[in-house]
């Protein structure tokens, strides 16, 4: 829907000015003279430059879409209509991104479409996991329940991602840094030296002889080696969008030391969750689980869960594909065969998400803590050795010249 912005005196003498929606603007001038305005200047709102270049144009963060979710779900449950929790959120979000998509939902909730059916023209900002249980609640009569759930999942999703963000921004940061201090070595500083030890003449240890060999060979060839470090990131992201692709780097990545043991830990706290809370909210578990396995973010689990969905739909528990798998512990195995027993299986596997959220918050610890010391040692041998290799030789001058005299 268009906007205009608006100058004019209100009823109590007072300049005002604002912005305001309509069709169009005579319907903008109806609209403002039915408050009471005396305008003075009506006209539609310019439109930012930034709109026209994709690139610059302002996203939908998740803390957005986490924020809207717990306001929209506190404002349902008080008992406020869906339009009227719109347009208060629409008024009050910052991203103008959100702002619109919200105008839009407004807008269709208006002209009869149910909430999901709005919420489904905006994939890129709703995911199906949001859509279906929205679609789920509001077919319930519960979509008050559904969205606080729904809210309080979205919360612990962002809040893990936090974590492991955070744990691997630091070593991330010191290894940039070691690489870019090592290259000015290598390129700039290097040269220097090994052009005074050639115009002195003298015999050059061996350590010296090597780094100065690979100064050499950074220097005359650096941007190949840029270019060959994007060739083959290129490479990567392309062999990776590939369904074999994917598969194999999913399954090598949960292999890697330690950092494989968190990413499948992340994983079993996103599956189970997603899970629990669709389970929950009354979705279907086939339908559940598809959207499970579309969301599980490794190709080996996955995989797992698509051939348990199979089972399943075959007759089977749950838990017996999940046994045979062999992905995932037994811990979880016991726990969903002891949810399916007792009817609560979307509670069980929310408690084992909350599991393995603190598993996640201890091997993120001792990660960092194992990190640290391994960095520091690293960037001491590495820096370190460069610099004992270039004052070799002036030891071994300093040495001869008191000799001589």
């Amino acid at each position: 829907m268009p906007e205009f912005i608006y100058k004019g005196i209100n009823r109590k003498g007072q300049k005002v000015r604002g912005e305001i929606e309509a069709d169009n603007l005579t319907i903008a001038r109806q609209l403002l003279e039915r408050q009471g305005l005396s305008l003075k200047a009506l006209k539609p709102k310019p439109k930012d430059l930034l709109e026209y270049i994709p690139v610059l144009q302002e996203k939908v963060k998740e803390k957005d879409l986490v924020l809207f979710t717990r306001q929209f779900s506190t404002m349902i449950d008080a008992g406020l209509p869906i339009i009227q929790c719109l347009e208060i959120l629409r008024d009050q979000t910052e991203n103008k991104a959100f702002r619109k998509v919200l105008r839009a939902l407004k807008k269709d909730v208006e002209e009869g479409a149910t909430f999901s059916e709005a919420l489904r023209k905006h994939p890129k900002v709703f995911d199906q996991l949001f859509v279906n249980l929205v679609a789920a609640g509001e077919a319930g009569g519960i979509l008050d329940v559904t969205l606080t759930r729904l809210a309080a999942y979205l919360e612990k999703v962002a809040s893990l991602k936090k974590k492991v963000r955070g744990a691997m921004t630091y070593p991330a940061i010191v290894v940039a840094i070691a690489v870019i201090v090592i290259a000015v070595i290598l390129v700039y500083v290097i040269p220097v030296f090994a052009g005074l030890f050639r115009d002195a003449g003298v015999s050059l240890p061996a350590l010296t002889l090597v780094v100065m060999n690979v100064s050499d060979f950074a220097k005359n060839y650096f941007h190949w080696m840029i270019l060959g470090l994007v060739v083959l990131g290129v490479l990567f992201a392309r062999f990776r969008k590939t369904r074999r692709g994917r598969d194999v780097t999913d399954r090598l990545f949960l292999k890697v030391p330690v950092f494989g043991l968190l990413i499948k830990k992340v994983a079993l706290a996103r599956v189970t969750r997603t899970l629990g809370t669709m389970l929950g909210s009354g979705v279907p578990i086939l339908e559940s689980m598809e959207l499970v396995a579309a969301t599980a973010g490794n190709a080996v689990i996955e995989k797992a869960i698509r051939e348990a969905k199979q089972a399943v739909s075959q007759g089977r528990t749950l838990s017996e594909p999940l046994a045979e798998s062999g992905i995932f512990p037994p811990m979880v195995v016991h726990m969903v065969s002891v949810g399916e027993a007792t009817g609560a299986l979307d509670s069980m596997l929310s408690k084992v998400a909350d599991f393995y959220d603190e598993e996640v918050d201890a091997t993120v610890e001792a990660l960092t803590s194992l990190l640290e010391p391994m960095l520091i040692v690293f960037l001491g041998v590495t820096i370190g050795g460069l610099l004992v290799a270039m004052y070799m030789p002036i030891f071994q001058l300093a040495d001869v010249v008191s000799r001589g005299t």
